[in-house]
């Protein structure tokens, strides 16, 4: 079920509560269960919005997250989305069964720069009905023709946000002004969709950049710094 936080406007690069909009991210691959519980902890105390994890971690997250709201998030096929639509299809099947809210998915790159684009739209469909999806679109690595495009599909599809990047985003930290141009192309491909800004986002500054280009969701491994970096202006 779409959470009650979904779908609130949160464009306003002074929110009050920056937390509800930050998806908590650990997909680190070498993360171990103790490192997942770290982060479902933080996000508890802090009030995330969600926590994404890679799907071996999505029944340990929901079972340290349960009864409370905040979403478990599945990342899935990352970081070029390179994996059959059988095992996708599997993946975010299994992600449902192990208790996810949402699904981070990654469309297939290597389809989208061949232009494959009914082949996506079949894909994502069938994925879109599983549970609410996010369509990651590497937009890194995209022209702004495909980031408009890739995120037409998305809306056709069903997802309810298009998303940004994941691991191995090719935007540098300073390069998060392009990010930023993305996130206006990726509007004017998908209205009425929300937008989430992912890779590279470490600091409360970051968070403003990309909410003043009109991201309504940040995916960040940084949220408990963030968080504690408005706080600590608030008391100036």
């Amino acid at each position: 079920m779409r959470d009650k936080f979904l779908f609130q406007n949160f464009s306003n690069s002074e929110i009050k509560n920056i937390a509800r909009i930050i998806d908590q991210t650990n997909i680190e691959k070498n993360a171990a269960k103790a490192d997942i519980i770290k982060t479902c902890q933080e996000a508890k105390i802090y009030g995330f919005r969600g926590v994404c994890v890679r799907p071996q971690w999505v029944k340990l997250a929901k079972n340290e997250l349960v009864g409370i709201h905040i979403n478990t998030i599945c990342l899935v096929d990352s970081p070029i989305g390179g994996s059959s639509h059988q095992n996708r299809v599997k993946i975010c099947k299994k992600a449902k069964t192990d208790g996810a809210d949402e699904l981070d998915v990654v469309i297939s790159i290597p389809d989208v720069k061949h232009e494959r684009w009914g082949k996506i739209l079949g894909d994502l469909k069938e994925i879109c009905k599983i549970l609410p999806t996010k369509v990651i679109i590497g937009s890194g690595y995209l022209t702004d023709e495909e980031i408009k495009k890739s995120s037409e599909i998305a809306r056709k599809a069903g997802a309810i946000c298009v998303k940004t990047a994941t691991e191995k985003d090719p935007l540098e930290s300073r390069e998060l002004k392009e990010k930023a141009l993305h996130l206006k192309l990726m509007r004017a491909g998908a209205p009425g969709l929300l937008i989430k800004a992912s890779g590279k986002i470490k600091t409360l500054k970051d968070v403003k950049m990309m909410l003043k280009a009109g991201a309504d969701i940040i995916g960040t491994s940084s949220g408990v710094e963030i968080v504690k970096a408005q706080n600590l202006k608030r008391k100036v």
